[in-house]
């Protein structure tokens, strides 16, 4: 007999007096284009409203055409959300708060994570700009990890509840099979991301502070579970990610120059597909300040260094 799985209690803010969104959902669980809609830190509050209220339920939002952004604007749209912050590790070389990834530096997200989940409060918004792209190639792909969690069978829900994992910055995403561009560029990026070495014990479950959803806290930063074996842990989280990752939970988007992401980092990971050889790829990046997330049980993150 088939156990009933339960899903995340939900209760999404109240969008009432936002603007209405032209508004596409792109995938069943995950993912929405928003057309017509101009970014900039100037965008009236109505419409800043129904971008919130769309983000907390789509996980991702895509915004075409937006090549009018430059780093200031892309950064003053950024503050919206809330106060915004560098990469703790990999400095802006022109003193800003954004984080550029170039292909032929380093800069190559080929695998499946959830921003700086090794401090010991995350972001909470990622803001992606499409700036140089090759010809073809160069997607990304977003997962969905509330519907990662509500798609466990019961017991397996109760059990990872229960469960807390550290993560650390010494696995560089931007570095680990980045196959074409310059390898000295990604040894000196990889230098540069662990040259201060960050950990963090979160639980395996968070619950959204603003929606009250369950999601799966993991991604490639996440190295091994509190009391567990490096075995166990790591067959452990294969289990917990490949329900996050089932194919139904995610979207893919292909860019054009100047499109824009926004995603709620605490209920996604994402994965920038690596395909496209030695073609240039530049991608900037807005970070939005974040809490410190909360488990099932209560009990917060906590900094191990």
């Amino acid at each position: 007999m088939s156990t009933a799985v339960l899903p995340s209690p939900v209760a999404f803010p109240d969008a009432s007096g936002a603007a209405a969104l032209d508004l596409h959902p792109l995938a069943g669980r995950i993912g929405a284009e928003v057309r017509g809609v101009r970014l900039s830190g100037q965008l009236a509050p109505e419409t800043f409203a129904a971008v919130k209220a769309a983000l907390l339920r789509h996980k991702v939002l895509f915004f075409r055409g937006q090549q009018h952004l430059d780093d200031a604007e892309h950064e003053a749209f950024g503050r919206l959300f809330g106060p915004i912050e560098p990469h703790p590790t990999v400095p802006s070389p022109d003193g800003r708060t954004l984080l550029e990834l170039d292909s032929r530096h380093g800069g190559r997200a080929n695998s499946w994570h959830t921003d700086v989940t090794f401090d010991v409060a995350p972001p909470q918004i990622g803001i992606l700009r499409a700036v140089t792209l090759p010809a073809v190639g160069g997607d990304t792909v977003w997962a969905n990890t509330v519907a990662g969690y509500d798609s466990l069978p019961a017991p397996l829900q109760a059990m990872a509840a229960t469960l807390r994992a550290v993560h650390g910055n010494d696995y560089d995403y931007a570095a680990v099979r980045a196959d074409g561009g310059d390898e000295e560029g990604r040894k000196r990026y990889r230098e540069v991301f662990t040259s201060t070495l960050f950990e963090a014990e979160h639980p395996v479950v968070r619950v959204h502070p603003e929606t009250g959803e369950r999601a799966l806290l993991l991604g490639h930063f996440a190295k091994r579970l509190v009391g567990y074996s490096t075995h166990d842990s790591q067959r452990l989280i294969e289990i917990l990610t490949g329900h996050i990752l089932r194919l139904e939970h995610t979207v893919r988007w292909g860019w054009n120059e100047g499109d824009v992401a926004v995603w709620d980092n605490r209920a996604t990971q994402h994965y920038a597909v690596n395909d496209y050889g030695d073609a240039h790829r530049v991608v900037r990046r807005v970070t939005v300040s974040g809490d410190v997330p909360v488990g099932v049980d209560g009990r917060r993150s906590t900094k191990i260094r």
